[in-house]
């Protein structure tokens, strides 16, 4: 349905939105959930996005999970999403009890692989990138991302 929004407009939607979910969640300490997955290839790269709100820097795609959603439901349904595609091999690697914009939040981390090819959808992904471990070092990465890369054991922000 939100497709049915001409991009420009829903991607100046998301930053608001986005600005008014940290504002309420400070409010209201809701404990929320979501799923990330650093998608690899068979050269042992990471596809990294840039979205169209929020913190600057590549991120691992993923989003928020919806009340009662099984999180690996959570991840195909933000791949096909955000990036249109489905995932094979995927697995939970990690679950982060952690606090997000001064609220408790659940992270389900996730690996797989893609099957076709990811695109950008323009409205919440900006461009999308594949980068070697190699090439991390120079991303300009968002915070979160460098700490899931780490916990990962995909990326050393020391290096």
């Amino acid at each position: 349905m939100f497709y049915l929004i001409p991009a420009p407009l829903h991607r100046a939607t998301l930053r608001l939105v986005y600005a008014l979910r940290r504002r309420l969640r400070h409010l209201t300490k809701l404990d929320l959930a979501g799923v990330a997955v650093l998608l690899t290839d068979a050269e042992d790269r990471c596809l990294l996005v840039r979205h169209t709100y929020g913190p600057q820097g590549w991120a691992i795609p993923g989003g928020g999970m919806r009340k009662g959603e099984d999180p690996a439901n959570a991840a195909r349904r933000e791949i096909r999403e955000e990036l249109g595609c489905e995932m094979e091999d995927l697995s939970c690697r990690l679950v982060v009890k952690e606090e997000l914009s001064r609220s408790p939040h659940t992270a389900h981390v996730y690996t797989a692989r893609p099957i076709g090819t990811p695109r950008a959808d323009l409205r919440e992904i900006a461009d999308l990138r594949w980068f070697s471990k190699a090439e991390l070092g120079a991303a300009h990465l968002t915070r979160l991302t460098a700490l899931r890369l780490e916990e990962l054991g995909f990326h050393n922000s020391e290096s």
